[in-house]
């Protein structure tokens, strides 16, 4: 069951008003964020096509629901690399909180323990990453970028692994910095008194160069597959890959024995005109085969959103910039509440659908006329009975 929810099943009010959509977030949000950061959280690379379609892509899918089944009690119980959680949903990397709220990712990490969610720390928190472990109540994994100081990302390892993050997520889709044309144009920067803070010495130094090219000359882009036994050698925490769209990419890390892959475009802030993660997400789940398990992110917004994703053969989904509007309405209370009205709509939807655990989430959830040839999830296990018929004729 999904946590902190009344029993209606909608999200408690936040200043006042009750708001049960993630929409209603996201307009309240946009009325308090300061312009430019409104910019750098909501835009994309390019012309933004990937970051629309990645939006639009849910809206192609439609539910099959199957009726006569007791769906008295729905369970959206799940584990993501063994660790027990309250729902397939976890708060994606997203750096600098403290652009939104004055407790940064030490809010967000409260509000994941409170929804029962899984958490990924940015490698640009606004809070070190003690900090934010410190008032943890839920599983956290170390989201990492390589830096061209390998010293640097060794020393950022260590600490996670000291102070209870339970996994790596290495983001793979960002050796350069995708053309941020909103952040260019406002030439954006943190302000005074703003910085990664497991970082202290990395700070924009006040000129038009801004953050991003700070960024540009730590990060490495000389960082290939050769470098995960490196990796692999400074820690015993599994490591995940973000940022895989591809089959022979899914395939390949799946040889190489990471514990798990996130498909993601990097929320359309990379490379536009990529796939969407949703339409490369079935040959991902084909390559790795059940090798490790498979995550998502990019362009939830529904409890139903979820779901698809969960029939597409995720295990779970990440979620990023609605985490943030939470943040940026009401501190841990709207974060938290932007998590339990995901979990409220996926149970909803899934005792619409006849369907009460995760297990029977499978690709004959979807109509089959509207999409390309799916396998049934391996990541949710067995079909609903009489089902696995539909499901292997895809």
């Amino acid at each position: 069951m999904a946590a902190d929810k009344d029993d209606s099943g909608t999200s408690p009010g936040t200043s006042g008003r009750c708001m049960f959509t993630l929409d209603e977030y996201n307009t309240a949000a946009r009325s308090v964020v300061e312009p430019s950061v409104w910019d750098y959280i909501d835009g994309g690379s390019g012309d933004e096509s990937t970051l629309r379609e990645s939006l639009a892509g849910f809206r192609r899918y439609r539910l099959r629901p199957r009726v006569l089944v007791d769906v008295s009690r729905c369970d959206t119980r799940t584990t993501l690399l063994g660790s027990p959680v309250a729902l397939p949903i976890a708060v994606a990397p997203t750096g600098f909180h403290g652009l939104v709220t004055p407790e940064g990712e030490v809010a967000c990490a409260r509000a994941a323990g409170q929804a029962g969610a899984l958490m990924v720390v940015s490698t640009f928190a606004t809070r070190r990453l003690e900090d934010v472990a410190l008032v943890a109540r839920g599983p956290l994994w170390m989201q990492l970028y390589v830096f061209r100081d390998r010293t640097v990302s060794e020393d950022l390892v260590i600490r996670a692994e000291e102070a209870g993050y339970r996994a790596l997520v290495v983001t793979v889709d960002a050796p350069v910095r995708g053309r941020r044309v909103r952040d260019l144009r406002n030439a954006f920067a943190l302000p005074a008194g703003l910085a990664p803070a497991n970082f202290p010495d990395i700070r924009a130094d006040g000129s038009p160069a801004e953050l991003a090219a700070v960024m540009a000359r730590r990060i490495d882009p000389a960082f290939t597959w050769d470098d995960l036994a490196w990796l692999r050698s400074l820690t015993r925490l599994p490591i995940v890959l973000k940022g895989v769209l591809t089959a022979e990419d899914a395939a390949r890390a799946a040889e190489l024995g990471v514990a798990a892959v996130v498909v993601s475009n990097h929320g359309g802030r990379q490379l536009d005109g990529a796939v969407t993660a949703l339409d490369a997400l079935p040959e991902v789940v084909r390559a790795v085969a059940g090798r490790c398990e498979v995550l998502i992110d990019g362009g939830i917004r529904r409890g139903t959103d979820v779901l698809i994703a969960l029939a597409l053969g995720a295990r779970a989904v990440l979620v990023g910039r609605p985490v943030l509007w939470g943040l940026a309405v009401s501190g841990t209370e709207g974060a938290r509440n932007v998590l339990s009205i995901l979990g409220a709509e996926l149970e909803t939807a899934m005792a619409l659908c006849g369907r009460t655990a995760l297990t029977s989430v499978d690709a004959s959830l979807l109509h089959p006329a509207l999409h390309p040839p799916l396998i049934r999830n391996p990541a949710n296990a067995s079909p609903v009975s009489g089902d696995s018929a539909v499901a292997d004729a895809w």
